[in-house]
């Protein structure tokens, strides 16, 4: 992906929930090396309480997030990642280097363990997603030959 400090995009609908914790993920286990940002096509306004209270639980602090729409987003910012997550035909057309859909459930109305389950996913694969996009170089290059 790309070189020096990668900017990523996670997007859903209301930026409550499941874009928020991918935001929270990923500033957790990014620390300083990705500049995180997350927004909504039509933003609650919000974070949902729940995806506070199931974030902590794994460590990671929501209470400071705030719900955001795609105007609020920096706007030279050159994106290198944009997750969409759900949100279809109201996900934006951003230009970006890389794009890719996370196929991911809303989990505002699921039950606490379902909603359990969506988080943990999300923490999965931007895990997985970090790992590629802050790869050290020349573990990048011997990967291309």
């Amino acid at each position: 992906m790309p070189e020096g400090i990668p900017n990523l995009l996670f997007v859903c609908v209301e930026n409550s929930c499941r874009s928020q914790m991918a935001e929270g993920f990923a500033r957790s286990l990014g620390k300083t090396r990705v500049t995180v940002f997350s927004a909504g096509s039509r933003p609650a306004g919000q974070v949902n309480p729940r995806a506070i209270q199931f974030m902590r639980e794994k460590g990671v602090d929501l209470t400071s997030q705030l719900s955001k729409g795609l105007d609020d987003l920096p706007t030279d910012t050159r994106w290198d990642c944009i997750v969409t997550m759900g949100c279809g035909d109201a996900c934006p057309s951003l230009p970006a280097r890389h794009r890719v859909d996370w196929d991911l459930p809303d989990p505002r109305h699921l039950s606490d363990d379902e909603f359990r389950a969506v988080r943990d996913r999300i923490e999965v694969v931007v895990a997985r997603l970090l790992d590629e996009a802050v790869r050290p170089a020349d573990t990048a290059k011997e990967r291309g030959r």
